[in-house]
C-alpha cells in the first residue's frame, strides 16, 4: 500500500513540531473503525483458554473488558489523539485452529469502535485490540511465554470527509 503523497502530515506544524490538530471546522458525523489482531500461541493453550482452565479466570471475558477499557482511554496514551465520545465498543473472538509453520494456534480479536464526531475513531479500534490480546498474553504467560502477538491493524473506517477505506478493496484502500 503507497502512501498518499499528496497529503501533509497533519500532527506537525509548519516548523516540525508536534501538534494535536483542530477539528473545530469539521461536520460531526458518524465514525466507524474497525480493527484486529492475532495471538499466536501453543495449542494446549487455546484448549485450556477455550476449556475455562487458565488459574487467573475467564480469559476472553477480561480481555473483552480491558478492550473497551483502553478504547475510552486512548487519548491517554497516545499523546495527540482526541478524548471521543464513544458511542460503542464491540469485540469480538474466534479461534485460530491452522497451526501456523511453528505450530501454533491462535486467537483473533476484532474490535468495532463507534462515535458522533469530529474525528475518526480508529487509534480507540486500535489500542482495544492491542489491550485485548495483551491481557490474554498476561493471563496465559504462565504456561506459553512464547506467545506472539501478530498483524494489529485497521480494517476499515467509515465517517467523515474521507468516507470509507477497506482494507482488502482497492489499491490504496478506498472503497
Amino acid at each position: 500500500m503507497a502512501l498518499n503523497e499528496t497529503q501533509d502530515l497533519t500532527h506537525f506544524s509548519a516548523t516540525g513540531r508536534a501538534r494535536m490538530v483542530d477539528v473545530s471546522g469539521k461536520d460531526e458525523t458518524r465514525r466507524v473503525a474497525v480493527a484486529s489482531g492475532l495471538l499466536r500461541m501453543q495449542p494446549a493453550t487455546l484448549e485450556r483458554i477455550r476449556a475455562g482452565t487458565i488459574a487467573k479466570g475467564n480469559v476472553l471475558a477480561v480481555a473483552d473488558v480491558a478492550a473497551v477499557m483502553a478504547a475510552k482511554r486512548t487519548p491517554e496514551m497516545i499523546p495527540m489523539c482526541h478524548s471521543l465520545p464513544l458511542s460503542g465498543v464491540e469485540v469480538a473472538f474466534a479461534e485460530i485452529a491452522n497451526a501456523d509453520g511453528e505450530g501454533c494456534v491462535g486467537i483473533k480479536a476484532m474490535v468495532t469502535a463507534t462515535c458522533v464526531g469530529q474525528t475518526g475513531v480508529e487509534m480507540e479500534a486500535l489500542c482495544a485490540v492491542s489491550a485485548a490480546l495483551l491481557t490474554i498474553y498476561d493471563m496465559c504467560k504462565a504456561i506459553d511465554r512464547g506467545m506472539r502477538i501478530e498483524n494489529v491493524q485497521l480494517e476499515e473506517k467509515r465517517g467523515g470527509k474521507s468516507g470509507v477505506w477497506l482494507r482488502n478493496s482497492t489499491p490504496g484502500g478506498l472503497a
